[in-house]
């Protein structure tokens, strides 16, 4: 059996999984500051057989929402090796002004870096790191980001760099290296190593509050975090990858609608207490965006889910006009909504007024007139199907799953859309989705494709793609490739082309003491330099 675990702002919901996916139990429960009696209380709720529990896996909000508040952050010393060339625009010169001021705005340009086919960008200068390393002793910063020019291509110069901060910074000094964060630009693959730095504190804590729940449960599983993409990591690679957590709220619930829809191929429309997101699965992943991504007003280089969302929630406020959103009561529902006692109209009260739930008490809502109710539940459905038309890519029938708590408000027919479907366990989609995270590996970077031989590039790709899946643990045979993307750079010489490939498979628990920790596959530290910079 596996135990599957979201932990929200507001909510912890929990599923118990067995062998074939079926969902055996299912619970929500606040979420608590502690985190640990949180989650405690959502496993007791299972009431799993310990004994039976071969693994845990944990989705949480809490790294993404300490950036987003700016608290609980760790100063670091940004370290950017590609001078002369990167000198205009400085690390954190475009960061929101209280995330920049809670990690200190420490930058240093140094030389060092690489052109795109791996040739030095400017010889790294030993002499300038010394000093760099000076004031960042001086400056008292334990978190170190070091960020290359191309290291995606080209790893060996943030390797060294650290190295030498390394020895000269000693013990106690955590070091983010930006190619181990993929992606090939540098200020967003650069952002996201700062922000990675700045959580590093914080994800000792994190981890070890989850460890502590389990234990506390007499669960001795192995753990693991949900990815942005829908895919795990252990608990050494949380810890020293936090930011890889971020997406991985939305990225679940999709997950886990195409489980308990059985539809690989669909929309998902997921309803919290303030906002309906909305995305689309394509062959049982979500889609991704694009390009870049931000968090917290700030670019960073990680691919999530597309996702469009709107203000409208169960505890969106409802106006006079019947117009729902977007202000909500949020996680106050149980206090000012009107079916429990409250005096503010909700979204929850126009459904339980309309038989569509059957929370709280209902006689408080008896007094709402049925053409109000009609109309503003008919307006939240067609705001809905308006967002569901923009997200899909083609006039083909799309069917609809809506999921989360508040999902009583879509309706069994929306408009344009026929096929709308609730499944069971909706509520909990989320943690259904953390149970069955697979394992994934990625190859993301630049290639020469000389004419003629496209397919023996792409073939390569494909292998070693799947190849860092199996290196991050996944069970051989179960692997399988569900997203290239090529990119011809016609500004770049020698047929210069970006591809990225990202394979998945299921999770080999056997293989656990044997093989690199999940995640994105990465390689095995280089030598000479030493596992410090893993963990």
């Amino acid at each position: 059996m596996r135990i599957g675990i979201d932990v929200g702002g507001t909510n912890t919901d929990a599923a118990l999984l067995g062998h074939d996916d079926r969902v055996l139990a299912a619970t929500k429960s606040p979420t608590t500051p502690d985190i640990t009696s949180g989650v405690t209380a959502a496993i007791q709720a299972l009431a799993p057989p310990v004994e039976s529990v071969t693994a845990v896996m944990i989705g949480t909000t809490h790294f993404l929402n300490a950036l987003i508040e700016g608290d609980r952050l760790t100063p670091v010393a940004a370290v950017r090796l590609g001078l002369p060339a990167t000198a205009a625009l400085p690390p954190m010169a475009d960061w929101p002004a209280r995330q920049r001021a809670a990690l200190g705005g420490h930058g240093y340009l140094c030389h060092g870096g690489r052109e795109f086919d791996g040739r030095p960008l400017s010889p790294l200068d030993p002499d300038e790191l010394r000093r760099t390393a000076a004031d960042i002793h001086a400056r008292g910063l334990t978190s170190v980001a070091v960020s290359s020019v191309f290291s995606p291509v080209a790893e060996a110069d943030e390797w060294r760099a650290a190295e030498i901060l390394r020895r000269e910074l000693g013990e106690g000094v955590h070091f983010s290296l930006s190619h181990d964060l993929g992606r090939v630009g540098l200020l967003a693959r650069e952002n996201a190593t700062i922000i990675n730095a700045s959580l590093r504190d914080l994800a000792t804590v994190i981890v070890e509050s989850f460890g502590k729940a389990l234990a506390e449960m007499s669960i001795t599983a192995p753990f693991f975090l949900s990815q942005n993409d829908g895919t795990l990591m252990d608990v050494d690679f949380a810890r020293a990858y936090p930011v890889a957590t971020f997406a991985s709220g939305p990225t679940n619930s999709m997950r886990g609608a195409a489980l308990l829809s059985g539809l690989g191929d669909c929309a998902v429309v997921d309803v919290g207490g303030t906002t309906a997101d909305i995305g689309v699965l394509t062959g049982g992943f979500p889609r991704e965006t694009a390009g870049e991504s931000e968090a917290a007003g700030i670019r960073v280089n990680f691919r999530i889910p597309e996702v469009l969302s709107l203000g409208i929630g169960g505890g969106s406020l409802v106006s006079r006009d019947g117009e729902t959103g977007p202000r909500s009561v949020g996680y106050r529902l149980r206090e000012e909504a009107l079916v429990f006692g409250g005096t503010r109209l909700t979204a929850t009260d126009l459904a339980v007024a309309a038989g569509r739930a059957d929370i709280g008490d209902g006689s408080h809502v008896a007094h709402l007139g049925r053409e109000f109710t009609r109309r503003a539940l008919d307006r939240v459905a067609e705001r809905i199907a308006e967002g569901v038309d923009r997200m899909r890519t083609s006039a083909a029938a799309l069917p609809v799953v809506a999921v989360g708590g508040g999902s009583v408000l879509v309706p069994q027919v929306l408009p344009g859309f026929a096929d709308v479907r609730r499944p069971g366990h909706f509520d909990v989609a989320n943690a259904v989705g953390a149970a069955i995270a697979q394992v994934g590996g990625e190859v993301d970077r630049v290639f020469r494709v000389p004419e003629g031989h496209r397919d023996t590039v792409l073939a390569g790709a494909r292998e070693e793609a799947v190849g860092r899946a199996l290196d991050a643990g996944a069970r051989p045979g179960s692997v399988r490739v569900v997203d290239i993307e090529e990119v011809p750079l016609a500004y770049l010489p020698g047929g210069a082309t970006r591809i990225r490939v990202k394979a998945v498979g299921d999770l080999d628990l056997g293989r656990l003491g044997e093989v690199t920790a999940p995640g994105v596959g990465h390689k095995a530290t280089v030598p000479g330099v030493g596992a410090a910079f893993r963990a």
